[in-house]
């Protein structure tokens, strides 16, 4: 059954440094138009393959705030109408002086219960360096301002490892994201993608980086800052109090299917995962067929979703459970990744219990070489 969806809003006021999803300048663009098509995608999709109640909606992009006060009302009103979500966990992401109160007390009135807030950093030269349009004093405003609203779960993302970034400096950061005592908070080191400003300068060599020790150091700084808080990591990124704990992104992370909605989304529905066309007028054009707007659809084999169970569960702190593998493929774990498993144990990167098996603290710091063990072995 599928208890998730996902829906990509594409529009941004501002297009940050580092940022490699689809995305358009808000400017010009068909907005009204591609609320109609998300719409009939999501009515399209349902019929396709009904589900009976979804428990969490996260709305993503690009920057669904962005929307103006009657285009929010709008995309929340379709969802209303289309998705069978009545209660659970229902997520905006949000940039820092984007929600107005009025838009704040909209998303509330229509069950919209998290906010995930872009923060980044708190140091204003930073920001400007890699993009952002917000300050630091925004970031007080929008979240006072949520608080006012009535929104309680409420995230804030960092990143680290930036351009010219100190480990003082990320110091300084987590302490202030900490003085708001929010349950949720993420913290990512940064990746210089293709077909970015960031990846453009660093081709020229004009992208100064810190080293793989200060990036390691910062990583180490976060969880330590975040466990003296009482905010428990339960993924490589992400901490929270008890009980706050993303309900949307576990879904990833523990491999269920999902629904995605929207320009560039992807979905995993009946073994399937598929894939929209990012272009606007491509993405629209089949829905204005009757069709669904897949550019790519990828059955996945039994072989590939073990992989993914492994490298999707492996993110989370308590790993990936023995039983409930053995339960979905009806082998075991420890046999069917035996050589792997044994490799990364040596290595004291990987450990296990009676229940689980997860990575060690230096795993964490290198989980990409863990991941990367377990592709191609079956």
């Amino acid at each position: 059954m599928i208890n998730s969806a996902y829906i990509h809003i594409p529009f941004c006021h501002h297009i940050c440094h580092y940022c490699d999803f689809n995305k358009f300048f808000f400017q010009g663009q068909p907005v009204d138009e591609y609320l109609d098509a998300l719409k009939k995608e999501m009515e399209l999709s349902l019929e396709a393959d009904p589900t009976q109640r979804l428990q969490t909606v996260f709305v993503g992009g690009g920057t669904p705030t962005a929307l103006n006060e009657k285009q929010l009302g709008q995309l929340c009103l379709n969802i209303e109408e289309t998705l069978p979500f009545s209660e659970g966990e229902y997520t905006f992401e949000a940039n820092p002086g984007d929600l107005t109160l009025e838009k704040l007390k909209l998303l509330k009135s229509f069950g919209v219960n998290r906010l995930s807030y872009g923060v980044q950093s708190f140091n204003d030269e930073l920001l400007k360096k890699i993009g952002r349009s917000h300050q630091a004093k925004d970031v007080y405003h929008s979240i006072d301002n949520a608080q006012k609203a009535g929104f309680e779960n409420i995230s804030i993302d960092l990143i680290y490892s930036l351009p010219g970034q100190t480990m003082g400096d990320f110091e300084a950061t987590i302490d202030e994201a900490l003085q708001f005592q929010l349950p949720h908070y993420s913290g990512y080191s940064l990746i210089v993608e293709p077909k970015t400003v960031f990846y453009n300068l660093m081709q020229k060599g004009k992208l100064n980086l810190p080293t793989e020790d200060a990036e390691a150091g910062m990583y180490e700084l976060l969880m330590e800052k975040m466990d003296q808080h009482g905010l428990k990591q339960y993924e490589i990124s992400n901490f929270s109090k008890s009980g706050y704990e993303s309900r949307h992104n576990l879904v990833y992370w523990n491999n269920e299917e999902y629904y995605g909605f929207g320009a560039g989304a992807h979905s995993y529905v009946n073994g399937w995962r598929k894939a929209n066309f990012g272009p606007l007028k491509k993405y629209m054009g089949p829905i204005l067929e009757g069709n669904l707007p897949f550019i790519e659809e990828h059955l996945v084999s039994d072989a590939e979703r073990m992989e993914e169970e492994i490298f999707l569960g492996l993110r989370k702190v308590e790993g990936v459970s023995l039983s409930k593998f053995e339960q979905k493929y009806g082998q075991k774990l420890l046999d069917v990744f035996k050589t792997p498993i044994e490799e990364m144990l040596e290595k004291q990167m990987l450990e296990v219990n009676a229940s689980h098996l997860r990575l060690t603290k230096k795993g964490r710091f290198l989980g990409n070489e863990v991941f990367q063990a377990f592709l191609g072995v079956i």
